[in-house]
C-alpha cells in the first residue's frame, strides 16, 4: 500500500505533466489563429486544428485521469514521450 505522501507526489507529477502537454496543444491553436489573422490559412484550416486539439486534449485527459495516479506517474517517467497532437489526429479513410 502506498503512503499519502507517495500519492501526493504522484499527483504533482501527473498534474505538472498534464499542464505542460495541454499548454503545447493550446499553443498549436494559438498559432493557427495567428496564421488566420495573418491571412496565411483559412477558417477551415483553423477549424481542423481546433478539431484535432479537442481530440488530443481528450486523450491527454483520459491518460492523466482514468488510471491509478501512481501508475500514471510511473508511466510518465518510464515511457518515451507521447505525441498527444498525433493521437488527436482524425483517422484517414
Amino acid at each position: 500500500m502506498s503512503s499519502k505522501a507517495e500519492r501526493w507526489a504522484a499527483r504533482e507529477i501527473v498534474s505538472t505533466y498534464h499542464e505542460a502537454r495541454l499548454t503545447e496543444l493550446v499553443q498549436r491553436v494559438g498559432d493557427a489563429v495567428d496564421s488566420l489573422r495573418a491571412g496565411e490559412i483559412d477558417a477551415f484550416e483553423v477549424d481542423h486544428v481546433i478539431f484535432q486539439y479537442s481530440r488530443a486534449a481528450k486523450e491527454l485527459w483520459k491518460f492523466c485521469n482514468l488510471a491509478d495516479i501512481q501508475i500514471t506517474a510511473r508511466a510518465i517517467g518510464d515511457s518515451p514521450p507521447l505525441d498527444w497532437w498525433q493521437r488527436g489526429a482524425p483517422s484517414r479513410r
